[in-house]
């Protein structure tokens, strides 16, 4: 019974690790701009699984994920009122933004025990000027690395665009 409890305590364990508080620099508003182009990025596959047993026999499970983090930043962006262009255009480059995205670190949960979060950082410049107008950063933990980098997304675009 103490060796079910043990087990039952080390999932919830686990399952709520602690992310570090979403950042954001902010250095101009976005009022104004309507038009978003986001630096393409490539896709990423991840999986996670494992072993039971019981005495009817061994199990295994998989669960395998994609994500290409411009999809999920573009979504967000959309959700948020900005029409995606597939370049920048010279007539509209003052209203513009461009989005970069990029993965920025990596932190073990108890030494690795419980696994590890991915931090991204997400950068907002204008198109016309190439100034950064803003900067977040947050980190995120899932299932798999994929629901990592869109936990971590979704937390660092909401310190731009609040509900």
């Amino acid at each position: 019974m103490k060796f079910i409890a043990l087990l039952i305590s080390l999932f919830l364990l686990s399952s709520c690790a602690s992310l570090r508080p979403a950042t954001y620099t902010g250095n101009t508003s976005l009022v104004g701009y309507k038009y978003a182009y986001i630096t393409p990025t490539s896709g990423l596959s991840s999986s996670s699984g494992g072993v039971y047993g019981n005495e009817f026999g061994i199990y295994d499970t998989t669960v395998s994920k994609s994500i290409n983090p411009s999809d999920v930043i573009s979504g967000i962006l959309m959700k948020n009122g900005y029409i995606l262009l597939p370049e920048i255009e010279d007539n509209i480059r003052d209203r513009t933004v461009i989005v970069n995205y990029g993965e920025t670190g990596r932190r073990n949960i108890l030494g690795g025990l419980f696994g590890y979060t991915i931090e991204v950082t997400i950068q907002i410049l204008s198109a016309d000027t190439h100034e950064v107008l803003c900067t977040c950063t947050a980190e995120g933990q899932g299932e798999t690395e994929a629901d990592d980098i869109r936990i971590a997304i979704t937390r660092a675009l909401a310190m731009v665009f609040p509900d």
